[in-house]
């Protein structure tokens, strides 16, 4: 399988990270939604990243979906979001949460990559930061409560990893003042010294903006 996209998109990271915790070989394109935004759209209509191409030539995009299929490969015993109950219904809901705030935080950072400084609207980008500000509170509480445990259950999930990634590029790429969320904070830290974490972390590199035809 192919991977496409740069491993400082959060979205593209976790689902490396995801394919070597799963002992999934692929391989990769470091592809830029900037320069080669023409490029991914030969395989992503939309020109967004990850999209994963399957040995059979099949090209899955959005990472959510090529999350979902790795499980479904792997099957339930290995697969890294819980197949029912509370435990999936806890998980979804953290991921729910990570995934609110990333996007809100990638909101905020194409309005200073995209615009010229003239034209960008601090109400907007005010309204993404107190959205993303309670994705994190919700966060760092349940962090906190999970302390010195995994997030879900007694093994690392989708939640753990989609947490880890999504912290780590609003550290980086906002940026946000993670200290703020101590034991979100403290779980973003623990991730990253994990050796699978280091093994895909690209610092953010801001995206120039390809011409459109």
């Amino acid at each position: 399988m192919i991977l496409i996209g740069m491993f400082d998109s959060p979205y593209v990271r976790r689902v490396a990270i995801a394919m070597t915790l799963l002992a999934l070989p692929f391989e990769h394109r470091s592809w830029s939604v900037g320069k080669d935004f023409d490029r991914i759209r030969e395989y992503s209509p939309i020109g967004r990243v990850p999209a994963l191409v399957l040995d059979s030539g099949e090209v899955l995009a959005e990472s959510a979906l090529i999350l979902d299929y790795l499980d479904t490969l792997v099957g339930p015993q290995r697969a890294l979001l819980p197949s029912e109950g509370e435990a999936r219904r806890q998980a979804l809901r953290l991921i729910g949460l990570a995934t609110g705030a990333v996007d809100k935080g990638i909101l905020m950072v194409i309005e200073r990559v995209f615009r010229p400084e003239e034209k960008r609207h601090a109400p907007w980008t005010d309204r993404c930061l107190v959205q993303a500000q309670g994705a994190l509170f919700a966060l760092d509480k349940h962090c906190g409560e999970r302390a010195g445990q995994w997030l879900v259950g007694d093994a690392m999930t989708l939640a753990d990893i989609t947490v880890g990634c999504n912290g780590t590029y609003l550290r980086e790429a906002v940026p946000l003042d993670l200290s703020v969320y101590p034991a979100l904070q403290m779980r973003v830290d623990r991730c990253e010294a994990l050796p699978v974490f280091r093994q895909f972390h690209l610092p953010f590199d801001a995206p120039t903006p390809a011409p459109l035809p």
